[in-house]
């Protein structure tokens, strides 16, 4: 069914005040965080004490960082180059981070880039899906980890315990059910008919017709994970770990050079206010947390011990090589990607594997 005009005409206003709320919201915590957590002019002498060799040493954690998270994608996209990860990457971030509901505009951008060097629709899934997946896993189980070192050593509370049961249980859950849609394809298959039965009721709603199908789709999805992960999953952990520790390495170094020593704020101690702040970031509340991240590192580190001006220098220092530098990356792969056309349709083809009696294709490139 078409959009008449006033249907669009809502659509947008509803756009552009998404955005204006995102960007109003970040404005309001920043000038918070810059009015009142600590002088300003203090934050600039704790950035400026920092030697060459500091910021050198920070440089090359941070270009690091940028590199680990190629190799996650990798590992979930059987026939991808590091080079054509390297442009999808970047690009894909720097449209999350400067674009409010910039996750969902990336996701599409992910989508272009796959297609136009010949991933299917089905192949792109399967790594945006299971990429995200782990990623998730690993923002669950490091407030766990985080919990369990300040555990051992001594530093815990009844409210560090319930968020760490929390996490717990939500790690379990979620693992469990993606077990159980690999393991039966019952249980793979309903879920797909009950997203179904769900979405069509919203659709009925607008208007709109029944959604069909997604119960067979769910099916054959779960042959092409169990074909990916049984080949990848060590590789994809792997990768997925060291992305967000080189992360939180970045951070670490940040606060240490700036001043901010272990007496003051042990290192678990950081692990866990990056930890817990991740965690918010799964709600888009706006590009790229922008805010609400430098707000929960800067309450939390300073409520460690940490000196206010120093933490708010190291965050920002943070924050700028993270959340800033991949955008003008980004801005240079995605222009890149749109005029190289070397590229074109040049994902190796797939081989098909047996699995429980069928073949199905194997998201492992032939030789």
């Amino acid at each position: 069914m078409p959009h008449t005009e006033d249907e669009r005409n809502r659509r947008r206003l509803g756009q552009v005040l998404r955005v204006v709320v995102s960007l109003g919201l970040a404005a309001a915590i920043f000038a918070y965080v810059l009015g009142s957590a600590a002088d300003f002019s203090e934050v600039r002498d704790a950035i400026s004490s920092m030697t060459g060799v500091e910021l050198a040493t920070l440089g090359l954690a941070a270009l690091w960082n940028l590199v680990t998270y190629w190799m996650v994608v990798v590992a979930a996209t059987p026939g991808l180059t590091y080079r054509q990860a390297m442009v999808l990457v970047e690009s894909t971030t720097a449209v999350a981070n400067a674009v409010p509901g910039g996750s969902a505009v990336a996701v599409g951008l992910t989508y272009g880039m796959l297609g136009s060097w010949g991933f299917s629709r089905s192949r792109s899934t399967l790594s945006v899906i299971v990429s995200g997946l782990w990623n998730n896993f690993a923002k669950l189980g490091l407030p766990v980890l985080a919990l369990v070192l300040l555990a051992l050593q001594g530093d815990t509370g009844a409210g560090r315990v319930t968020a760490g049961l929390l996490g717990i249980a939500a790690l379990v859950g979620c693992v469990t059910l993606f077990a159980l849609a690999l393991r039966k394809e019952t249980f793979a298959r309903r879920a797909g008919d009950a997203a179904a039965r769900t979405m069509s009721r919203v659709r009925g709603r607008l208007g709109k017709g029944p959604v069909e199908g997604w119960g067979d789709a769910c099916a054959k999805f779960r042959g092409r994970t169990i074909g990916l992960v049984s080949q990848a999953w060590k590789r994809l952990t792997v990768a997925t770990v060291v992305s967000h520790l080189s992360l939180y390495l970045v951070l670490l170094l940040a606060l240490r050079h700036i001043g901010v020593s272990e007496d003051e704020v042990r290192w678990t101690e950081v692990l866990a206010a990056f930890a817990f702040v991740r965690l918010l970031t799964a709600i888009p509340i706006t590009p790229g947390g922008l805010g609400v991240v430098e707000l929960g590192l800067i309450a939390a580190l300073t409520t460690a011990g940490g000196d206010e001006a120093e933490v708010v220098g190291a965050v920002l220092i943070f924050r700028g090589l993270t959340y800033l530098l991949p955008i003008p990356l980004g801005l240079a792969t995605y222009l890149f990607w749109r005029r190289n056309s070397s590229w074109r349709d040049s994902a190796p083809p797939l081989r098909t594997v047996p699995l429980e009696g069928q073949a199905v294709t194997d998201p492992v490139p032939s030789p």
